[in-house]
């Protein structure tokens, strides 16, 4: 028992370490003034995968760092920047994964053709079963 509170209280200042000590950025939680720059961006942060929840946008997730990607897609939009220069830009630091639009390309092509293929063969067949119990 003694060196398990010996373990918990070396382990204690760790613990508190976890938390962020840095406040928020400032426009992690507040819209632009420009209602179509905030539209922007709003759409552009409904389509970025938050990189800790993975399964939520950064739109809508409470993740820190969430915040922040929220807090850059606004300064850059704010700045002028298109939403498809911000997204090619988060692709490249965080990869595609982080992208709810993935890209057609070598890579990716099958992904997109598979569901098509799969229909064609499955029409094929259900063609071919029908013609059979019709002799």
């Amino acid at each position: 028992m003694k060196r398990l509170a010996a373990l918990a209280l070396l382990l204690a200042p760790t613990m508190l370490r976890a938390d962020p000590t840095l406040a928020p950025e400032p426009l992690s939680y507040t819209q632009l003034p420009d209602p179509r720059q905030e539209a922007a961006a709003q759409a552009l942060m409904q389509t970025i995968r938050c990189v800790v929840c993975q399964g939520q946008s950064i739109a809508d997730s409470d993740a820190d760092l969430a915040g922040d990607m929220r807090a850059l897609v606004r300064q850059r939009i704010a700045a002028g920047e298109k939403p498809e220069a911000i997204r090619a830009w988060l692709v490249q630091r965080y990869g595609r994964w982080v992208s709810y639009r993935p890209t057609v390309d070598a890579l990716t092509w099958p992904l997109w053709a598979a569901p098509i293929l799969l229909l064609c063969v499955g029409g094929l067949m259900a063609g071919a079963v029908f013609k059979r119990r019709r002799r």
